[in-house]
């Protein structure tokens, strides 16, 4: 276990360093990595979202009902600012169908699950964080599928009902299961708590690594184009969340949660949603994968 939690801790500080490195693995060198196949995603998925239950507790949904005023301006700004940014992106580059679908899926995903590390060490309000991806989560099974077909519907068949169960089975059971988990069986999760990075990021990579290798020869001819959308994305979400709070006189701690809230999203569950509904447009998974490196 101390050798597990030793490793953990390491990939835990470089994190982006190893999504980076196998991203441009996977890339550049396909074949390494095209065993891990993108019919894996929904069960790697699944495996995060266990382990992100496993670290809440009830105490982590007292913000909700103690301070639901900034709650609820942080899981508007949420559902209103990414989803509209992503529809603007794709009307502003003219993105082919199946990459807008893919850039909208991951604006209206929820809160990313690193939002609340990086709430933590940008010394935000880590309480508002976890609060609002507990929100943003519950909401997204009903939310997720209305704005994906309110902003993508005319481009593609968007099935919300399909997206509804699709949710809720590698999203919202993964998470139940593992908050029940640690109610009931407290001791082993404090023990396995250490080594959750390890198994979370190994995860996320392996979603990386299935979804870029798979697609790699696609990327390559329009990478530059993926990424300066992703990256356009991200930063006007960070930028507006923290406006709003500013424009609404919320301290800075309040802005940094927000902000990282709004611009960090679930972009495994995109690039899920991606690969499970939207098959036919093999490039709606490679802006979730992009948003995760």
């Amino acid at each position: 276990m101390k050798t597990l939690k030793t490793i953990s801790n390491f990939v835990s500080r470089y994190m982006a360093v190893i999504v980076i490195a196998i991203a441009a693995l996977a890339l550049f060198a396909p074949n390494t990595v095209s065993f891990i196949k993108t019919s894996y995603v929904n069960t790697l998925l699944g495996i995060v979202m266990f382990g992100m239950g496993l670290t809440l507790k009830p105490m982590d949904f007292k913000v909700v009902f103690s301070r639901p005023k900034d709650v609820i301006i942080g899981c508007i700004s949420q559902f209103a600012i990414m989803p509209l940014l992503a529809f603007l992106l794709t009307k502003l580059f003219n993105l082919p169908a199946e990459l807008a679908i893919g850039v909208i899926l991951v604006g209206t995903c929820p809160g990313g699950t690193s939002s609340n590390v990086m709430t933590y060490l940008s010394k935000g309000d880590v309480a508002l964080s976890v609060g609002m991806t507990a929100v943003s989560t519950v909401l997204a099974p009903f939310l997720t599928p209305l704005l994906t077909y309110l902003y993508a519907g005319t481009k593609v068949n968007v099935d919300m009902m399909s997206m509804f169960l699709s949710i809720i089975k590698v999203v919202i059971v993964p998470i139940a299961a593992g908050f029940l988990f640690n109610h009931f069986f407290k001791s082993i999760t404090e023990k396995a708590v250490e080594v959750l990075p390890l198994i979370s990021t190994t995860a996320i990579v392996a979603i990386v690594a299935a979804v870029v290798s798979a697609n790699s020869a696609k990327i390559l001819t329009s990478g530059l184009l993926i990424v300066g959308v992703v990256i356009l994305h991200n930063v006007c979400g960070y930028l507006l969340g923290y406006g709003v709070g500013k424009a609404l006189k919320l301290d800075s701690t309040k802005c940094r949660a927000i902000s990282i809230e709004v611009g960090m999203q679930n972009s495994g569950l995109a690039t899920s949603l991606a690969a499970t509904h939207f098959a036919q447009y093999p490039l709606a998974t490679i802006p979730g994968a992009v948003f995760s490196v």
